[in-house]
């Protein structure tokens, strides 16, 4: 039995230990292509870089699982006894950030809001956080702005008054695809917000916001994303369960030498 737990906890946590060694990679080249290192200065907006997520998130599965993993290889119960403390630790957070999420769920709606805000600001400081717009609007959700498209205004680049090409207008990545179009049109949103283009602007571009269109794809996904939130708890569950169960035997075992 102790061999099976063994080998059921390494397999698992080898598994999220490759994950986090992936998403690590995945930050630290983002940084390196943004030459981070070499100038520590590029980092405009540490809050808004999408590369730190990668890089924090990365690290923590690994050292944790890695943990797990050199605890049930080599039979050590103070690394197991770490790894079901930071995993327990984790799931606390976890479930309570959901039910803080819930009961104050307009402060949260009002954040996400005005870190979105915050991303439209900075559109063209980051290329990460660019990237990272254009996918939420173009292939993700289908949107523009946060609760519209005019909120595109707040960027120096598309507001009004700016000199540049771009002024009065959207990202690309507000534009509805085109079927006939062989090649992506980056210029289709230029000059967008003009008082000209009220009668055809629906059919250009999207005008609903990326606030309400996440809720309603949260509405349409519920379940979806409630089995994937059910099962990942499970997951960290049954992570603590066998680490206890593998700690307690080794403990037993131990103390039949001891006899």
């Amino acid at each position: 039995m102790e061999n099976r737990n063994n080998y059921m906890l390494q397999i698992n946590k080898s598994q999220i230990s490759a994950i986090g060694l992936f998403l690590l990679a995945v930050g630290l080249w983002a940084w390196s292509e943004k030459e981070v290192f070499q100038n520590v200065g590029r980092l405009t907006n540490i809050a808004l870089d999408p590369a730190l997520l990668f890089i924090v998130v990365g690290t923590s599965m690994f050292f944790m699982s890695f943990t797990g993993c050199v605890g049930a290889l080599r039979d050590n119960t103070c690394l197991l006894m770490f790894f079901m403390i930071s995993l327990g630790i984790l799931f606390i957070t976890e479930l309570l950030t959901g039910i803080l999420g819930f009961v104050y769920k307009d402060w949260v709606k009002d954040s996400i809001q005005t870190q979105v805000k915050n991303m439209i600001v900075n559109y063209r400081d980051d290329l990460d956080l660019k990237n990272l717009v254009d996918w939420v609007q173009q292939d993700w959700l289908g949107c523009c702005g946060v609760q519209g498209y005019r909120d595109w205004e707040s960027n120096i680049y598309f507001n009004c008054s700016s000199p540049g090409v771009e002024a009065c207008g959207v990202p690309y990545s507000c534009c509805k695809p085109d079927s006939q179009e062989e090649l992506r049109n980056r210029h289709c949103g230029f000059e967008m917000m003009k008082v000209e283009h009220d009668f055809d602007r629906g059919t250009k571009i999207h005008t609903i916001g990326c606030i309400p269109a996440g809720e309603r794809w949260l509405e349409s996904n519920l379940i979806p994303v409630a089995g994937v939130a059910v099962g990942l708890a499970l997951l960290q569950i049954l992570g603590i369960c066998f680490a206890q169960n593998l700690r307690s035997e080794i403990q037993a075992q131990r103390a039949k030498w001891t006899l």
